[in-house]
């Protein structure tokens, strides 16, 4: 799992910026760039997990961990992070877990006893403790770390949407019978509980997400589907506790994960259709799709989704007279912008020679590949 996850982002990053070069004529963001800003919080989140596993004196069989690493592999060879809550790895490895006694009864090449010690109230714990930590991933998406993209709108226009896209890795101990681990690993330390020994094993859990926002700026959209995922969250830790004493509402709150997170992805989707596109051209002024990190766009603190309406008192309606304008305002500029609550606010600075090209200011405009055919 802990390799696979370096072949993931390395793969999706490419992916990203291979389209981020057809849309816009260059890389916006670099390779790691789905990774960056989550250790802090994964490193957090999977102590506090490895205290509230390891304490309460939860035990995971070995053959539990290695389903769960198998099926996260299987959905992720996509490359699609959306299939990568803990709703879906760990629901659909506890759906398999349920049948396999009985898949296993029909065959005689593995042992039917493999899975029959399978944590099902552990499961469903882990499953509201992870949807937790996937929604405050998502809180901390802030305003220029999504990544813009274009689609083709139904008048043949491009439009500009963005993705809401983590990956993380959560490390978290869990006590898995020793006799699985010591005969590899002599000197891993082991322990005795009720006249068996136990190791603990730590699992580098995958967990990622990508949501479209096209109506919408992306940090807004962001902090509105971790809530809704912290309240499914919530939900789902009062089954899986009540599993501890009725031992099928595990079932009820893997089934409530599953269903839960599929219905926030639905609505999700079905809001963001019905608003009209935020990021369209606009008859005044140009809107800003995305800033490029590191650029002086980025130290202006200019915003995702803002407007820039004038450049040196001088109204702008498109991307070639805002050019035009930073190239004729010699060593200084003045840009007019308008904010999400519809005020004005002016950035100024200094304009260095090359800085008109290298403003650092996306807009949704006609896709470069498209651009260069043409040229062509």
């Amino acid at each position: 799992m802990f390799y696979w996850t370096f072949i993931l982002v390395l793969l999706a990053g490419y992916k990203r910026i291979r389209r981020e070069r057809n849309n816009f004529g260059f890389k916006l963001f670099d390779v790691f760039s789905e990774w960056k800003n989550t250790w802090f919080l994964s490193i957090i989140s999977g102590l506090l997990i490895s205290i509230v596993l390891v304490g309460s004196g939860m035990i995971f069989s070995y053959e539990t961990i290695l389903l769960l690493s198998i099926v996260t592999i299987g959905l992720s060879i996509t490359l699609r992070f959306s299939m990568l809550s803990a709703s879906y790895t760990i629901g659909i490895t506890y759906m398999i877990l349920l049948l396999m006694p009985f898949i296993l009864e029909q065959q005689n090449i593995v042992d039917d006893d493999m899975f029959s010690n399978t944590n099902f109230v552990g499961l469903s714990l882990l499953v509201a403790i992870l949807l937790t930590v996937e929604a405050l991933l998502l809180k901390r998406n802030t305003r220029n770390t999504t990544f813009p993209d274009l689609e083709l709108g139904r008048r043949g226009v491009w439009a500009g949407m963005h993705h809401i896209k983590k990956l993380s890795i959560i490390p978290f101990f869990v006590v898995i019978p020793s006799g699985l681990i010591t005969p590899i690993v002599p000197f891993w330390p082991y322990f005795g509980m009720n006249g068996e020994t136990y190791s603990l094993l730590l699992v580098p859990f995958l967990l990622g997400f990508d949501h479209i926002v096209r109506g919408n700026i992306p940090e807004k959209a962001a902090v509105h589907i971790a809530r809704s995922i912290h309240i499914l969250s919530l939900f789902v830790l009062m089954l899986a506790v009540g599993s501890i004493y009725v031992g099928w509402l595990s079932l009820v709150a893997v089934v409530v994960a599953i269903l839960g997170r599929e219905y926030i992805n639905y609505r999700h989707r079905i809001s963001d259709k019905e608003k009209p596109n935020y990021f369209n051209k606009n008859e005044r002024g140009l809107k800003v799709l995305a800033v490029i990190p590191g650029t002086p766009a980025d130290r202006l603190g200019i915003l995702v989704g803002e407007t820039i309406v004038k450049v040196n008192r001088q109204s702008i309606n498109n991307k070639d007279e805002f050019y035009y304008g930073l190239q004729d305002s010699g060593a200084f500029f003045k840009l007019e912008i308008i904010g999400d609550n519809g005020e004005i606010r002016y950035v100024q600075s200094a304009l260095y020679e090359e800085d008109h090209h290298e403003l650092g200011i996306i807009s949704t405009s006609n896709r470069y590949q498209d651009n260069q055919t043409k040229a062509n």
